[in-house]
């Protein structure tokens, strides 16, 4: 292969005829800062885009450096619009360079966008282009290190306390029926965990899934998710289980899994491969209820420890999922369902508060 020639990238099997939005919608994609240039990064962070949806691997660095160069013929170092285009549509380097862009334009422009050109620029979004690491996005790395510190304290205080929720931390922060006047406890109970297993589970959940979230919608949105998924889970718990001690961070596990469900479907043309994440969401909400389940009934604590937490958890993590997290592309049935979510929300929520100040003898007498 002749470097001194110039670089081209055909679009094979894309479009026929491209006309200007179209090319326009590839450049604007390729352009991460939005400076209106293309540097060398941008150019392999487009092929390694790619990628995710072929096989084998992409051209070497210094490749992809040499293309970029001999297609910036202006020599500043950057591709403009006309110089990304003309690299594009010529016919050379077609046997190594070609099929990457073609991939990624398939997996990146969205789909509205590669069928029909006269839809205007940047009208739709695709999910996967809203990640961002900056600012950093430490939301549930702080909750989850915060659990892991109340948990060594009563491990390192006493010998099996966390098994049977005897230490210090666990004494004054679970959440238990005959101290409900102790109201900080319908929300510190997600520090408290029993056993290594019920901690392990709900950190590795929070973080794997918590992270991406923040990522896309920001670290305050869903830390909101997260806390009313607890509050929701201890409330659902008072009301049903009345017996019941609460302990772990499980409700608000399961609102981060209910609300990442939620952007999911609101925001399903914009997602690459919807059916797969939904698919592993789900997944990872079976494990954790197996993981509750057995915890509950087969391991030998002494203790009533509820679990009805996940299910208000879930519930309120899909109501308010749907009006606090980001969506895309809001059309006119998800408006309505988003006043459906809050009205919801809030009339549950009025109804655990009311039950909880209003009904006391429902519950075991206070212990002070």
């Amino acid at each position: 292969m002749d470097t001194n020639d110039e670089v081209s990238i055909p679009l094979q099997r894309v479009a026929a005829s491209p006309t200007e939005e179209y090319y326009r919608s590839i450049f604007d994609r390729a352009d991460a800062d939005g400076d209106g240039f293309i540097t060398t990064p941008e150019l392999q962070r487009m092929i390694r885009r790619s990628i995710s949806t072929t096989e084998g691997p992409p051209p070497p660095p210094e490749v992809v450096r040499r293309i970029h160069q001999v297609a910036d013929t202006d020599h500043d170092g950057r591709l403009n619009y006309q110089e990304f285009v003309a690299m594009i549509n010529n016919p050379r380097f077609k046997d190594i360079f070609g099929r990457y862009v073609t991939k990624y334009v398939n997996f990146i422009v969205p789909r509205k966008k590669l069928g029909s050109y006269d839809v205007p620029d940047g009208q739709e979004q695709l999910y996967e282009d809203q990640y961002t690491c900056w600012p950093p996005r430490v939301g549930m790395i702080i909750i989850s290190i915060i659990e892991l510190i109340f948990f060594l304290v009563d491990e390192i205080k006493e010998e099996n306390s966390t098994t049977f929720a005897t230490g210090p931390m666990a004494q004054t922060f679970i959440y238990d029926p005959t101290k409900r006047y102790q109201v900080w406890r319908y929300f510190t109970y997600m520090f408290v965990h029993i056993g290594y297993l019920h901690l392990v589970v709900n950190l590795a959940v929070q973080i794997f899934i918590g992270i991406p979230l923040e990522m896309v919608h920001g670290w305050w949105r869903v830390l909101l998710i997260y806390v009313t998924g607890v509050v929701a889970g201890s409330l659902g718990t008072s009301m049903t289980d009345p017996m019941s001690k609460l302990a772990g961070a499980s409700g608000g596990v399961y609102s981060l899994i209910t609300a990442h469900i939620a952007t999911i479907i609101l925001n399903w043309k914009q997602m690459s491969f919807p059916l797969v994440q939904l698919f592993i969401f789900l997944l990872v909400t079976g494990v954790d209820v197996g993981t509750s389940i057995y915890n509950r009934y087969w391991t030998d604590m002494d203790e009533h420890i509820g679990y009805v937490a996940h299910f208000g958890g879930a519930l309120a993590g899909l109501l308010v999922g749907i009006f606090v997290l980001r969506n895309l592309e809001v059309t006119k049935k998800e408006n309505v369902i988003w006043w459906i979510a809050v009205a919801a929300y809030v009339a549950l929520m009025l109804v655990g508060i009311c039950w909880n100040i209003f009904y006391a003898d429902y519950f075991p007498k206070p212990v002070y």
